[in-house]
């Protein structure tokens, strides 16, 4: 598939993508499409980079058994996260905590997503692994467009050994982001955020957007 007929793809307007766009950790078994896969690569790959280094890697991980051993090693991550944080439970995390609660939902269930996409750096200098974020960016964006759900995750230090070895990763790549990736249980948008105000300043910390 060329760039271009990705570009025809991706037709929904700019605003209605980023103001409905929300983190998807609900997704049905339904298998994506190759050309929806493709498309979403596609889209990351034209971001920016320092340098135009380009310094990314996508690992789609589809294989049935693979994605269940990662799905394995994601759980183990999430709690050691939360571990961190003095949270050892379900029973640590308040039921009204639904932000949370949802995402310990996608932990049990991360292995049974159709697709997961591996952000990948392909050296750990630290350039290199941020400049991996806008090509992320994109990525979610044209999920969006594509009717997909999706969101970012992380790893944990804890494991990176083990994703390594599942993946055969050479040395010096790293995963930045996990984005499991498929057709969402729920609805986009709308999103809730800060409100402009309170994370804007003018000229000076603190001083209000003219």
């Amino acid at each position: 598939m060329t760039t271009e007929a990705t570009e025809d793809r991706l037709s929904m307007p700019l605003g209605e993508v980023m103001f409905g766009m929300r983190a998807i950790r609900r997704l049905k078994p339904d298998p994506v499409a190759d050309e929806d896969i493709r498309s979403l690569i596609e889209a990351a790959i034209q971001a920016p980079s320092p340098s135009n280094r380009q310094p990314w890697h996508f690992l789609v991980v589809r294989d049935a058994e693979q994605r269940r051993r990662f799905g394995e090693i994601y759980r183990r991550a999430w709690w050691a996260k939360r571990a961190d944080a003095g949270i050892h439970g379900p029973e640590d995390i308040p039921a009204e905590d639904r932000v949370a609660r949802s995402a310990m939902r996608m932990a049990d269930e991360f292995g049974q997503a159709p697709a997961v996409i591996l952000v990948c750096a392909t050296s750990p200098s630290v350039i290199d692994m941020t400049g991996v974020i806008p090509a992320t960016q994109n990525l979610l964006l044209a999920a969006r467009a594509l009717g997909l759900g999706a969101t970012i995750t992380n790893m944990h230090p804890s494991v990176v050994d083990d994703v390594r070895a599942l993946f055969d990763m050479p040395e010096g790549a790293r995963v930045i982001y996990a984005v499991p990736v498929g057709y969402p249980r729920g609805k986009f948008g709308p999103v809730s955020r800060k409100p402009l105000a309170e994370a804007t300043s003018q000229d000076r910390w603190g001083q209000p957007l003219a």
